[in-house]
């Protein structure tokens, strides 16, 4: 696979009133996803609950997107897990059903203690699915696993022949800066912090992926367009609307304060897992009126007419 360019949107889970998988709205999400300009979905991962979800239930809802996206955007699974052994069924379902790349946390219960041990696990997990490009998943803020990506890179070339780069959700843009320009730029490092999608962009980014690409994707692509042109006035005027609303956001517990978004622009996903709770009418009434008050859903939709 090609090194990904443009963003790739993290979907998040969807559920029916009893509590199970809602399957069915995931064709009109992939729909949204390509109509927003989005070049792929990563599903399954912090915002779609992975570990929340039984393994079976991520299996189904791996086969929904596979099938919805019909190879017109790129579906990324995220196969991580506590144990290694469900990493490695995950990772094999998603080869046998097409998916594009699979990628992994971390485990986060009984953690690697070194880079060599995390290499060692994740070419455990990679080498389930041999012929799928493979992304490590670096997110220290939830896995509590902080490694030096570089030295990463240099033991995980050698021992995962499917390594792909990483999928990079830290604030450390000067790591990040040295991973993107590791051996020339042999790996892709795709950008995992959306309200810091210029920066990145200004150390070689070329590809990102984030929540809240899932429904500001074109708030985001005008930076990067911008950016392109050398407009990095403009590029800053307008990052700093996603900068607002990430700001408005952070007031509340991100997942289910991002899936009240969903609802806002139409996509009904119910209610999240315990330990996580949606919103209450009362929250969302504010959150909603922090929103307006910054004219965020007008400033995406003129952000979508300058892309079209």
């Amino acid at each position: 696979m090609n090194k990904i360019t443009g963003l790739i949107a993290a979907t998040f889970a969807a559920y029916h009133e009893d509590g199970a998988v809602n399957l069915e709205i995931i064709p009109a999400i992939v729909e949204k996803m390509i109509a927003d300009g989005l070049s792929g979905v990563f599903i399954c991962g912090t915002n779609g609950e992975g570990p929340n979800l039984t393994i079976e239930e991520r299996m189904a809802i791996a086969e929904a997107y596979v099938k919805a996206a019909g190879k017109r955007i790129l579906v990324l699974v995220h196969v991580g897990h506590s144990s290694i052994a469900e990493c490695r069924k995950l990772a094999a379902h998603a080869e046998k059903i097409g998916a594009d790349a699979i990628s992994s946390v971390a485990a986060f219960y009984f953690k690697p203690g070194s880079v060599s041990n995390l290499v060692k696990s994740m070419a455990q997990i990679a080498s389930a699915a041999p012929n799928t490009p493979f992304y490590y998943y670096n997110i220290p803020a939830l896995t509590g696993v902080a490694m030096d990506m570089i030295e990463f890179l240099r033991q995980a070339e050698k021992q995962i022949p499917t390594l792909a780069g990483i999928k990079y959700t830290a604030a450390t843009l000067h790591e990040y800066h040295a991973c993107v320009n590791y051996k020339n730029g042999k790996f892709d490092i795709l950008f995992g912090y959306d309200e810091m999608l210029l920066p990145a962009l200004a150390v070689g980014a070329k590809g990102a992926i984030g929540s809240t690409y899932t429904f500001a994707a074109p708030l985001y692509l005008k930076v990067m367009k911008l950016y392109e042109e050398g407009m990095s006035e403009e590029a800053a005027a307008t990052q700093l609307h996603a900068v607002n609303m990430v700001r408005c956001l952070v007031k509340y517990p991100p997942i289910p304060a991002q899936r009240a978004i969903m609802k806002m622009e139409g996509f009904e996903l119910g209610t999240c897992r315990l330990p996580l709770e949606p919103l209450n009418e009362k929250e969302t009434a504010d959150f909603k009126a922090s929103l307006e008050e910054i004219d965020f859903f007008n400033v995406v939709k003129e952000s979508r007419q300058l892309i079209d």
